[in-house]
């Protein structure tokens, strides 16, 4: 949808509603990009195989996670592997299959008429008729409700999620995240209540939605992560060394790793096991979980992240005011004592602020 068709529908539609499958405004879905795509199975059933495995197996081992697609999951597999030989401009990248959602990665090589959303209701409609050939199976799992969408033989939930993939090296970390997936949704159920988003959350003045090990809050060593983006590559090593040095004292860093230099302390202090408190700029979902190397910094046990903003996606710039809100939020955790339901009130919390960095 071009800007001037979605400023004329606006005034119709009412007032926006928080979504991730909202398409974006002002690109051509039917030009040359590449794409990262996320359907969901209508009601988040379990239809399309489980994971086997251990989250903490080694690449390669007998027992590395692994997904096994079920029947249906096997039919849904072949109409993605079948997207290039009805759409010969779309190629199919990657894909991983979970036991009740899917991630994709298309490649539009050039210009196609019917756009990207054509291609996806393509592949949707495909899976809807391998789905009803199934349905004595499903109902085995799950009594059909009324008035849903797999009571109508629909497999996948309306719409879909998409993602951009514009910045270089971009295309290889989606690669990587889509075949983590099975190991982080082992270690999400091996540890539950560490990758369960807790909402309203209240430390201090403010209220968060919360992954993670909550019980970091009660540390009473507390120590706030803020670098001046004026530092040198040198200032910032000499950053790294003070603040590992904290955290080997007890200290449990917080930040939002907004500058070069928190970035890169943050990054040292999770490779390194260190505790730590990230405020995240974004908004939680009750299906949001951790990415990359975050994921194994929970199941330790080493990592909180705090977003306070209930409708902000990914895709927004965040503005000088967010980062100075953000950082205001770290030092109040740093400073303030009164941590909600994970508080402490007998310690009495240490706090040092680094001026000047």
């Amino acid at each position: 949808m071009d800007r001037a068709t979605f400023e004329k529908r606006k005034a119709f539609a009412g007032e926006k509603v928080p979504s991730m499958k909202r398409r974006c405004i002002d690109h051509d879905y039917t030009d040359r990009c590449m794409y990262m795509v996320t359907l969901v199975v209508e009601g988040r059933r379990k239809l399309l195989g489980h994971v086997e495995g251990r989250s903490d197996a080694p690449l390669g081992a007998p027992d590395t996670p692994r997904m096994v697609l079920s029947e249906l999951g096997k039919a849904v597999a072949d109409c993605w592997a079948s997207i290039p030989q009805i759409h010969p401009e779309v190629k199919t990248v990657a894909m991983q299959m979970m036991p009740d959602h899917l991630h994709g990665i298309l490649f539009v090589s050039r210009h196609i008429d019917v756009g990207l959303g054509k291609v996806i209701l393509g592949f949707k409609q495909g899976c809807n008729k391998a789905y009803r050939g199934y349905t004595a199976v499903v109902q085995q799992y799950v009594a059909p409700q009324r008035h849903t969408g797999h009571e109508k033989g629909f497999l996948f939930e309306r719409s879909y999620n998409d993602k951009l993939l514009l910045r270089e090296g971009q295309l290889q970390r989606w690669i990587a995240y889509l075949a983590d997936n099975p190991r982080r949704l082992l270690a999400k159920q091996e540890h539950p209540d560490l990758f369960q988003v807790h909402f309203n959350l209240q430390v201090g003045t403010e209220s968060f939605a919360a992954i993670g090990n909550r019980f970091l809050l009660q540390r009473p060593y507390k120590l706030q992560v803020q670098c001046s983006r004026s530092l040198t590559d040198g200032e910032i090593a000499e950053r790294v060394r003070f603040f590992l040095a904290e955290a080997d004292k007890g200290a449990v860093l917080v930040s939002p790793a907004l500058s070069k230099g928190e970035k890169t302390v943050m990054r040292a202090a999770m490779d390194a096991h260190k505790p730590l408190i990230f405020l995240s700029a974004n908004s939680f979902t009750p299906f949001t979980k951790p990415g990359g190397t975050m994921i194994e910094a929970c199941s330790r046990g080493e990592l909180l992240i705090l977003a306070p903003w209930e409708d902000r996606s990914t895709t927004q710039s965040i503005t000088r005011s967010e980062c100075l809100a953000l950082n205001g939020m770290a030092k109040m955790i740093c400073e303030d004592n009164d941590e909600g339901d994970c508080g402490n009130k007998e310690n009495k919390n240490k706090t040092i602020i680094s001026h000047g960095i």
